[in-house]
């Protein structure tokens, strides 16, 4: 895995099905993740929103990844690279609402 497609939450970029379907142009990818992602967090997301280079590198964002996203939001303006080189990482209400329930994602962080 590449270090640069660890999101700032810990996240795993490289595997996102958003930028799997991104890189790979796959317009039937977008509609299935649409829809998941649609029933998963209860609004609506469109085939056109899911186009996302990853979250700490440089391209085009998810609508939510670039600019509604709290934690990125959060770590870009501490400057850290991820939130695992916050000193606040193991408090912080904004990084739990994902390693709370994805433990992979608190272990990436950890593994800096």
């Amino acid at each position: 895995m590449q270090k640069t497609l660890i999101s700032y939450c810990g996240l795993d970029c490289e595997n996102c099905e958003a930028r799997i379907a991104t890189i790979n142009n796959d317009d039937n990818l977008r509609k299935e993740v649409a829809i998941k992602w649609s029933e998963l967090n209860k609004v609506e997301i469109t085939p056109e929103m899911i186009n996302c280079s990853g979250c700490r590198v440089d391209g085009v964002k998810t609508p939510f990844c670039e600019s509604l996203c709290p934690i990125r939001q959060c770590a870009m303006s501490k400057k850290v690279t991820t939130c695992g080189d916050c000193p606040d990482m193991d408090n912080c209400q904004k990084l739990a609402m994902i390693t709370s329930n994805n433990k992979e994602a608190q272990k990436r962080l950890r593994e800096r």
